[in-house]
């Protein structure tokens, strides 16, 4: 298939040029189709995160993180797009919040962490992190119709965020996920599915670790989602509800153990993390991933004069039908990256578009960079990024997890 031509550069504060672009070359494979493709609440490319890091100010984040409403109060930093898509590395957030307040900074590295450990129970277990056993999702009592219905006014705030913004503070994710799978019984897959194809910071990784986490997976402790929560990070939802009188989530929710999981030992292993030195030379072009699309990626940073190569997967758009705003954010990147040096953008099978190039890259912690390196086999890859290197310790938990790294 022909390349096609490169998106326009983003202007901040403006995405409907890039938009355009998406709904013209892209938008059969969105959700919403050409016609609904639109920008999302968050401008792509290397400036906006920047700049975005450079204003990171996070004083107060251990007091006002969880904070919804109202939004001049939210201690959310709204790094999470920038660092999904290998802008902004963890270490670089890492190391800009390093002069915060000690509670504050001891609380934000500690998502910074999480993130990381997403990362690391990924790499080790891949698909496999997407199968508990349904049979024991947890639930309260019956739930009749929509998961997240619109008459609650916390509902219908939070799902038109996801929708619109395609961002949620992280407190209102919890609300989205507890309510589908604690009281309303359905399959959290399906309600993970529903994140990964609005957030522009969706990634397996995070995304299946926090359903888990929150249906109680492994540790038989399900989130309970109840009006409480609301009222101390919300209030104004509540007393603006249709159904103020009558909450349907006024009380805790009876929900049972979380649901037991099939998989991999997640003890002590092997956790794939790629080569610890560049391997390889003379490559001619620059493949780039979703997973790292910054001017500080390896393999760009390497040869700044060096052309790349980016392939929208159709196969797995296709399938996954994402949200047009999720492929805005990514033509912006991409529309930037291409002032800086040579840029080639297509559309197809990743194997096919780039069959017989010599390609250098960036390793990738996840299972389809892995399936597509093999069928192209790279004559140069660089090593990913990591904040901690993955050891050999366990995934099993958290606590775990950071207790071997002594992190």
């Amino acid at each position: 298939m022909p390349s096609l031509p490169v998106p326009p550069p983003p202007s901040i504060g403006t995405s409907d040029d890039t938009a355009a672009w998406v709904a013209e070359h892209l938008g059969d494979l969105t959700r919403e189709g050409p016609e609904g493709v639109r920008a999302g609440g968050f401008t792509g490319g290397q400036a906006a995160a920047d700049a975005a890091l450079a204003a990171l100010d996070i004083t107060g984040y251990a007091r006002s993180r969880s904070t919804v409403l109202p939004a001049s109060r939210r201690g959310a930093s709204r790094m999470s797009p920038y660092i999904r898509h290998g802008l902004l590395s963890l270490r670089e957030v890492w190391d800009a919040v390093s002069d915060a307040h000690d509670q504050d900074r001891k609380r934000y590295r500690d998502e910074l962490l999480w993130q990381e450990y997403a990362r690391h129970l990924y790499a080790r277990v891949g698909p496999a992190l997407g199968r508990p056993l349904r049979a024991e999702q947890p639930r309260s009592g019956r739930w009749d119709g929509d998961p997240w219905p619109a008459e609650m006014a916390c509902m219908d705030f939070t799902v038109g965020m996801l929708h619109d913004e395609g961002w949620l503070v992280n407190q209102t994710r919890m609300w989205l996920a507890s309510q589908w799978t604690v009281r309303a019984g359905a399959d959290w897959r399906e309600g993970e599915d529903e994140f990964f194809a609005h957030l522009l910071d969706g990634s397996r990784a995070a995304n299946r670790l926090g359903w888990q986490w929150t249906v109680g997976t492994g540790s038989g402790k399900p989130y309970g989602f109840s009006r409480w929560q609301v009222q101390k990070r919300a209030p104004q939802l509540c007393r603006s509800c249709p159904l103020a009188d009558r909450c349907p989530i006024e009380n805790w929710p009876d929900a049972g153990a979380g649901p037991s999981v099939t998989g991999p030992d997640l003890g002590r292993g092997v956790t794939p993390s790629g080569p610890a030195e560049v391997q390889g030379s003379g490559a001619s072009t620059v493949w780039l991933t979703a997973e790292s699309l910054g001017h500080g990626d390896p393999a760009l940073a390497a040869d700044p004069a060096r052309p790349a190569v980016f392939v929208f997967d159709e196969p797995l758009l296709r399938r996954l039908r994402l949200s047009g705003k999720r492929l805005v954010f990514l033509a912006e990147t991409l529309g930037e990256l291409a002032a800086t040096r040579p840029l080639e953008v297509r559309r197809g099978r990743v194997a096919d578009e780039l069959a017989g190039r010599d390609l250098a890259t960036t390793y990738a912690p996840v299972p389809g960079w892995a399936t597509r390196a093999a069928a192209l086999t790279p004559v140069e890859v660089h090593p990913w990024p990591w904040l901690t290197r993955p050891g050999g310790g366990p995934v099993q938990s958290f606590s775990a997890w950071r207790r071997a790294l002594r992190v």
